[in-house]
């Protein structure tokens, strides 16, 4: 079978192959970010191993998600010179081999830099740009595309962490990495096989003709009527906003229910509800931003966030966890998909791998400070609440930007602009 990619065809844009494709890349999305959160389930495990701090234990996966973060930019970089399916084989190998190096390391620094790899070449590979690669497939349902794309992450949450934290029960924590290593390594390298055909949206015009039209008071060259840097700069500080608020929950949530006597099995179980919940959040908001756009949709899950990690604060009992948990799933799942939406409405189409690349960085480097923030904050304080107020103040800051951005969208006069 030739990995050589086919010619990219504009006639394929919403169509049957292109919703085939979709589907491929959900189920590379849930295999390629598997890590993601598995580590959140093992955290426990490796802190009382280890003889670590909370910190400590947090800190593997805030260097995946830096590495995660960086891995993106470059992934999504390469993506748009040689395709996307090269990328994927390199992720694929990368998955494999990060696995099986945590399960053979002998102290935090190791299972560290083994997460690392599985962020800077494993999950990058599944993430920003498998993004960027479905808004160059979709026109008139991009938004539900791109969302249904990013469920995947979601799904991967729901999927891993119950199947991981029985494998930990049973069998230990290393030889469940091992095994993950090998279904989620090998799974992605075959099914990259089918994401050889170059995006049809590279076959357009280099503006962009035989797109859907937009109502936009500012051309691509002027997102949001600013430098193309000031309004990259402007989205990476709001994604790294939005995600250290998001990280509090998802990556403690498990070590707060262990903290409040519940055990970690029922908090794996609040991380899956959680992120089950996100999967329904991501796919409304992706019909809610082909109706609104991109910038209002990411409004519209900043508040809500805001609000979701509100209720955090005042609710210790289990039911009220499980019930604020799906909450907040169902409130922020459509935040980060909202950012790629936005680059592919407001950059041009060309630049997407690379733009998306680097503000799905800047949304991973904000989870990597915040699960490191969250972790750092509970040694100070030995409590959670702290963490959670901490979280609410960088959601304002996200909520701020992102009501300016969309007040620079409205305007006395209205032009029609290809996307």
């Amino acid at each position: 079978m030739s990995a050589r990619p086919a010619p990219a065809d504009a006639s394929l844009i919403d169509s049957r192959t292109a919703a085939w494709r979709l589907l491929v890349t959900v189920l590379l999305v849930t295999l390629g970010n598997s890590a993601m959160y598995v580590v959140s389930v093992v955290l426990p495990a490796v802190q009382a191993e280890f003889g670590i701090g909370r910190a400590g234990a947090s800190m593997p996966y805030t260097v995946m998600m830096v590495c995660l973060g960086l891995g993106g930019l470059f992934t999504g970089i390469w993506a748009d010179r040689w395709g996307i399916a090269r990328v994927l084989w390199l992720g694929s190998a990368a998955v494999l081999a990060g696995y099986v190096l945590a399960a053979l390391s002998g102290n935090v620094w190791m299972f560290g830099l083994a997460h690392g790899l599985l962020g800077l070449l494993g999950g990058a590979a599944t993430f920003a740009p498998l993004m960027a690669d479905t808004g160059l497939w979709w026109n008139k349902r991009r938004g539900i595309a791109m969302a249904v794309c990013a469920s995947g992450n979601y799904i991967a949450g729901t999927l891993w962490p119950p199947l991981a934290q029985w494998g930990i029960t049973h069998y230990g924590w290393r030889p469940t990495y091992i095994v993950l290593g090998l279904v989620c390594g090998i799974g992605m390298a075959l099914l990259a096989f089918y994401m050889r055909q170059r995006p049809p949206a590279l076959a357009l015009p280099a503006a962009g003709a035989a797109a859907a039209p937009r109502a936009t008071i500012w051309p691509p060259d002027r997102p949001f009527g600013l430098s193309t840097a000031h309004a990259q700069w402007l989205l990476c500080v709001a994604g790294v906003a939005c995600c250290v608020a998001m990280s509090m929950p998802q990556v403690h949530i498990v070590a707060y229910c262990t903290d409040l006597g519940y055990g970690a099995a029922r908090g794996a179980e609040m991380l899956s509800l959680m992120l089950f919940s996100g999967i329904i959040s991501r796919l409304v908001s992706g019909w809610i931003c082909d109706h609104i756009g991109g910038i209002r949709t990411l409004l519209l899950g900043s508040a809500l966030q805001g609000v979701a990690l509100l209720m955090f604060l005042p609710v210790d009992g289990l039911v009220p966890l499980y019930v604020v948990s799906a909450l907040f799933g169902l409130f922020q799942g459509g935040i980060v998909p909202s950012y790629a939406i936005i680059v592919r409405e407001h950059f041009p189409p060309r630049e997407a791998g690379a733009r998306t690349g680097a503000v799905i960085m800047a949304t991973l480097l904000g989870m990597a400070l915040g699960g490191w923030m969250s972790g750092w904050v509970f040694d100070m304080t030995g409590s959670y609440d702290a963490a959670f107020i901490n979280g609410i103040g960088w959601n304002l800051l996200n909520l701020a930007i992102a009501s300016w951005l969309f007040w620079r969208t409205r305007g006395p006069s209205t032009r029609l602009v290809a996307t």
